[in-house]
């Protein structure tokens, strides 16, 4: 007889709760997988919405709560009050919230589950993956826009239409108009009439700038829009982009308040298009734009072959796509902002905003103790960027204890704690930069504890970053008021809320992989002072042609098309700008680094995971003897730079084998020789090291920078893509990957909400890999296409 739990799970599949394909369904799955798929709460809620539509808003539940507790114990409460109100389950029919959260009582769980077997009817839903993808009305307000901006019949030109570019030209001019006509009925047929009606702080709340935008719109030209006039464009939309979801709440409440305003509501749209479309309709629009608007921009820069204008169409494009992910960036931080406001709904005694302390990274219980009373009390704990809220549970509320400034305090592991092996045993300490009294935390479990930890330090390197204070500068996180571009890189710092950093000092502000490329406090710009001649460079492959525009601050520019190779002269990897040669026609000068891509005949392994830089022998042991067996690292020999060797564990020791060279050739044994090392290292992952040396049987399995639970792991995910970083980003929490320009990339999926994929970055595995605004080249076919690179 099939187990209880494999019952449950295909009817959730039925349900179409659950994928068919879904984990559990695997020989492989146990009865936790199950667990760990329910206990946030968000399927559970799309299951009741699934046998009796609409049962939860789901604009009311948390779509993304996996690091909180108090998030996930909300959905699964919301599930558990609609099982009652609305379907009429006895309390003795249902389950506690922390039975399915902590996984207790797992079984009756399932019995519940299994209730609604008799009501079930086929409602049709999508991946999985999709239902935590859902963002307000994002669906809605993308078919208004298609709506909107369809233009109307025209008869076929006399001459048939063969000019692909043209077409696009057409397409973007046409939107133009639509767009431009959308916005002067947004002014005349609402705006002006309701001005009698609203105060001005209302109408200025509801259609933010809209006014300056149809004006700015109506008067310039599409080829303007390509070149110089493109930035204060950008701005105007960030605004009204950044406002929006408070103006459609400000409306929803006027009209929910004021029936006057309703009833007017109701005349104007009927004036303006027959009731098709309401204001709150409309007022998407702009928004729905920014997000489409480069995929009309990036069919164009595809069939345009002129130098010149292929480079102000790049920039345009560039900008875009900038501002796309300042879009996604707002309606994410809005999200955030919600969450943090359940959660100071819900902590009695707190006076502060908790906003002000920055993003939430995690909450959950723990034991504190305070170092010098080292008596444990059960605690519920909320991190935030800045600070530790800790609270006393009271039911389903919160009492506020004390809150922690981190600012004041470093994180300090206590390994030794790990050694007891028992529940709460596991922690680190919280110790005051000045030797004041620190706190304890412990935890459930090792993992739960090496989860708090990572949150703890990550939280710490957001207020104290690295390079804050590089040059004298004092960067710290900020909330900028006004929409902010970067002093290094100019693109446009993202969301509502501590968007990045501000010197306290000269006034610059910075994305935080960016704080390390200015000059002396009170001076801007890229300087190459600080060059590093780099000797074995890969040569590089040119994928963008680059004509002088922009042009380099350091010397003369490059003039580079694509196919040309790039033999390097100097890199700063803190700069945008390298000096090459051309190889072709010798000739010298500068070019931005985004328009190349590493030669994969070339050491290009210097990026991959297995590349451990210059280590002494002792070193290389201690990294690899507490790792499995077949391990290995590729490192400089450091007496002789421009040698390698290869370190591996094999039978619980490390074994060291040098890479030789010989007429261009690399080999560990005469008779197999290789163009490079990125060749030797793949054939010697597939073939035995046995063949030149008896001694050790085993293949390059391994790379040590890849974790040891992401290599043995049953359910490695499939890798369907590569691609490489073409800018610095720094995550702000750990469901997030930090990528530098250049590093490799492998993709896993790509149906994350907001531009997010999922990936892994030097064996580093994360949810979330921020991949929108051309952030990645992405690899696997052998062509080129636009501003992606396959290789």
């Amino acid at each position: 007889m099939m187990e209880y739990w494999r019952q449950c799970a295909l009817w959730l599949i039925n349900c179409k709760v659950l994928p068919a394909n879904h984990r559990v369904t695997w020989d492989s799955a146990q009865v936790f997988d199950l667990a760990q798929t329910l206990r946030d709460g968000v399927l559970l809620c799309h299951l009741l919405n699934n046998l009796r539509p609409q049962t939860i808003n789901l604009k009311e539940i948390n779509l993304r709560p996996q690091m909180s507790q108090f998030l996930c114990l909300k959905n699964i409460r919301t599930f558990l009050a609609a099982c009652s109100d609305v379907f009429g389950m006895k309390k003795s029919e249902l389950f506690e919230a922390f039975d399915l959260f902590d996984v207790r009582d797992f079984g009756k769980v399932s019995v519940t589950a299994l209730f609604f077997h008799l009501s079930c009817s086929e409602n049709g839903v999508e991946d999985e993956e999709d239902l935590y993808d859902c963002v307000y009305d994002d669906e809605e307000g993308g078919e208004i826009y298609e709506d909107l901006m369809k233009t109307e019949a025209v008869p076929p030109p006399k001459q048939a239409e063969t000019d692909i570019r043209s077409c696009c030209l057409t397409e973007i001019k046409q939107t133009e108009e639509k767009y431009t006509e959308t916005l002067e009925s947004i002014e005349k047929h609402f705006m002006i009439p309701l001005n009698t009606f609203l105060s001005p702080a209302e109408m200025e709340k509801v259609f933010v700038n809209i006014p300056v935008s149809q004006r700015l719109w109506k008067r310039s030209s599409l080829r303007g829009f390509f070149t110089c006039q493109i930035y204060p464009r950008l701005l105007i939309y960030g605004k009204y982009c950044s406002h929006v979801e408070t103006a459609i709440a400000t409306l929803d409440d006027i009209s929910k308040n004021r029936e006057d305003v309703r009833m007017k509501l109701e005349e104007c749209s009927k004036r303006a298009n027959y009731g098709k479309f309401t204001l709150r309709d409309l007022l998407v629009v702009p928004m729905q734009r920014v997000l489409k608007y480069h995929l009309l921009l990036q069919e164009l820069v595809k069939h345009t072959h002129d130098g010149a204008e292929k480079t102000n169409l790049r920039t345009a494009l560039d900008a875009m796509k900038d501002l796309a992910q300042y879009v996604n960036e707002v309606k994410r931080d809005n999200e955030t902002l919600r969450e943090i406001d359940q959660y100071q709904k819900s902590i009695e005694n707190l006076n502060q905003r908790l906003s002000n302390y920055g993003r939430p990274k995690v909450d959950g219980e723990v034991r504190v103790a305070s170092v010098d009373k080292r008596a444990k009390q059960d605690r519920h704990i909320f991190l935030f960027d800045a600070a530790v809220i800790v609270c006393k549970r009271r039911g389903d509320n919160y009492e506020m204890k004390e809150v922690i400034d981190l600012h004041l305090f470093k994180v300090t592991n206590n390994p030794t704690s790990d050694k007891e092996n028992r529940k709460w045993s596991y922690g680190f300490y919280l110790t005051h930069n000045q030797g004041q009294s620190g706190f304890e935390f412990f935890f459930k479990t090792k993992d739960l504890k090496k989860k708090w930890l990572e949150q703890f330090s990550m939280a710490i390197s957001n207020i104290r970053p690295e390079n804050a204070t590089n040059n004298h500068h004092e960067f710290r996180m900020h909330t900028f008021e006004r929409i902010t571009s970067c002093n290094s890189c100019h693109m446009l710092l993202r969301g509502v809320f501590y968007q990045g950093y501000w010197c306290s000092k000269c006034g610059l502000g910075a994305h935080k992989e960016c704080l390390g490329r200015f000059g002396c406090c009170g001076k801007t710009g890229n300087s190459f002072t600080h060059a590093v001649h780099l000797a074995g460079l890969p040569k590089m492959l040119v994928i963008r042609n680059y004509f002088g525009s922009p042009s380099p601050a350091s010397g003369p520019a490059l003039h580079i098309q694509t196919g040309d190779i790039i033999e390097l002269i100097c890199a700063d990897i803190h700069s945008p700008w390298w000096q090459g040669k051309i190889l072709s026609t010798k000739e010298v000068g500068f070019f931005p680094i985004r328009v190349l891509v590493f030669f994969t005949t070339g050491p290009v392994w210097l990026l991959c995971c297995r590349f451990a830089g210059p280590m002494e022998r002792l070193q290389a042991e201690a990294e690899l003897i507490n790792r499995v067996n077949s391990t290995y690292l590729v490192r400089h020999r450091s007496r002789e730079y421009t040698e390698y060797a290869i370190s591996i564990k094999y039978n619980n020791d490390v074994k060291h084998i040098k890479i030789l060279t010989k007429e261009g050739s690399f080999y560990i044994a005469e008779n197999k020789k290789f163009r490079s090392i990125v060749e030797l290292i793949e054939y010697y992952k597939h073939h035995s090291l046995r063949e030149g040396f008896r001694s050790l049987d085993t293949t390059l399995q391994f790379p040590y920078r890849e974790t040891e639970n992401a290599a043995m792991h049953l359910f490695t995910p499939k890798v369907i893509g590569v691609a490489i970083a073409r800018y610095d980003f720094s995550s702000r929490d750990t469901r997030e990957l930090s990528l530098q320009e250049g590093d490799v990339v492998k993709i896993y999926t790509k149906s994350g909400a907001n531009g997010w994929w999922r990936g892994e970055v030097n064996g580093r595995v994360s949810g979330n890999l921020k991949v929108l605004n051309g952030k990645l080249w992405e690899g696997g076919l052998g062509f080129a296409f636009q501003d992606i690179i396959f290789f």
